[in-house]
């Protein structure tokens, strides 16, 4: 599965960076190195919203605050 994160300059000021650090950590607790690739990217076109992130090809918004459940929502049940 491939997890991206938008780092472009809005999404920065909204929170990509904690959402990453806090992907790594949920990727690493869960032992999924192997299955989920974390990437970074610019500009997904969704700027207004929140923190773009797109799993394979499904794009989201996602708050820093909310990182957590969207893993376990959104990541965990697609492996």
């Amino acid at each position: 599965m491939k997890l991206t994160v938008c780092i472009g300059s809005s999404c920065h000021l909204k929170g990509s960076r904690q959402i990453v650090e806090q992907f790594q950590k949920l990727i690493s607790e869960n032992h999924l190195e192997d299955k989920v690739e974390l990437v970074g990217t610019f500009c997904l076109g969704s700027c207004q919203t929140g923190v773009s992130v797109k799993i394979d090809e499904t794009l989201f918004s996602v708050a820093p605050e909310d990182t957590k459940a969207f893993f376990e929502r959104e990541v965990l049940p697609r492996l």
